[in-house]
């Protein structure tokens, strides 16, 4: 975590930092270069946008991975950019949902003592992506292809992978972390493991998680796998009428995570929690 960008395939350039492990990645093309998410607020959206032109002079365009406000927070920085995202993510950010997701986001730094962070994260202009994504979006890079695909729900149910297909990276946004456990706050444990086979069957080369060390393809199975015993543990549990905290002291892989994570689960394993699954809480 160096805050520095290293290059790990053809101007694929991936940028860790310090603070919550995060990746933003570049890559750049001839004439263009595209930055994939905006980190927490505008003004490290702001240091971002500066560390992007030491590399790179040329017109930009932003993808947001999914909502969360470490992803996309930052977007007012790169105006006028286009911002491509999922359709849930512009929902969010141009709504209700995303003001109360900062409301709970600001709390949650003021109680942690971290005030500075808590001060800019509330005065963050939100901007939503005012190019969306259904399923599927091709873009051109300085004639190189970039490929935006939503596999299915995860993380959120805004997430959104990108493929470098000529440097053979993909990028997973949170769908995929390092050195931490999934977290479940708006995820959807059931469904999740599906989308890790679809991002397996894509990930032939380097794989940039959200958080945390460029990884690989036996990595995501490997998460892939810990995803389908939670969601397999969680079903049995439900079906058995097993209070959420027995099948979490199941699940040592996710550590403090597995309890909300089980409970994500029960709540969508009920005809109400299927109806009122979105509440973003931005981790």
């Amino acid at each position: 975590m160096t805050d520095t960008w290293a290059e790990v395939a053809d101007r694929v350039f991936v940028r860790r930092h310090r603070s919550l492990d995060l990746n933003v990645v570049l890559v750049v093309g001839d004439g263009a270069c595209l930055v994939v998410d905006t980190r927490s607020d505008e003004v490290e959206g702001a240091e971002l946008a500066a560390a992007v032109r030491a590399v790179s002079p040329h017109p930009w365009t932003v993808v947001n991975t999914h909502f969360h406000y470490d992803h996309a927070f930052g977007n007012a920085a790169f105006r006028p950019a286009e911002i491509w995202g999922h359709e849930r993510c512009g929902e969010v950010l141009r709504g209700p949902e995303g003001e109360r997701m900062r409301e709970r986001i600001v709390r949650r730094y003021r109680e942690a003592g971290e005030s500075a962070a808590a001060d800019r994260i509330d005065a963050a202009e939100l901007v939503a992506p005012d190019r969306i994504v259904a399923e599927a979006a091709d873009l051109d890079i300085g004639g190189r292809a970039v490929q935006l695909r939503h596999l299915g729900r995860g993380h959120t149910d805004s997430d959104l992978v990108v493929l470098v297909p000529d440097a053979d990276v993909l990028l997973a946004g949170d769908l995929v972390e390092e050195g931490a456990p999934p977290q479940f706050g708006d995820g959807f444990p059931l469904e999740w493991p599906a989308t890790m086979d679809a991002i397996a069957e894509l990930a032939t080369g380097s794989v940039v998680p959200g958080h945390g060390a460029v990884v690989d393809a036996g990595f995501v199975r490997e998460q892939r796998g810990e995803l389908a015993r939670l969601a397999a543990a969680a079903r049995a549990g439900h079906a058995d009428g097993r209070p959420a905290a027995d099948v979490a002291r199941e699940l040592p892989y996710f550590g403090g995570f597995a309890l909300p994570a089980v409970r994500r689960a029960y709540l969508h394993l009920t005809d109400e929690g299927i109806r009122s699954h979105v509440r973003p809480t931005g981790g």
